[in-house]
């Protein structure tokens, strides 16, 4: 279920995560060549997808909100 981006925190291990409208959180690494995900590495970038939605496959499964 595509649900859209709210917010992002960094976790223990200093890699960027979403924060979905639905309460999941999902990891938003770069890691090329497997994610290219260059925008997570700057303050605009990160800004810049909000709204936007990622597949949430916690939703999915029927999991519980995540903590932050």
């Amino acid at each position: 279920m595509d649900q859209p981006i709210v917010g992002f925190h960094v976790d223990d291990e200093g890699h960027w995560v979403a924060e979905l409208a639905c309460g999941h959180n999902q990891h938003t690494r770069h890691d090329p060549p497997w994610q290219n995900r260059p925008w997570t590495q700057t303050p605009e970038g990160r800004a810049g997808v909000i709204g936007q939605r990622l597949a949430c496959r916690k939703c999915d499964q029927g999991a519980p909100r995540d903590r932050v």
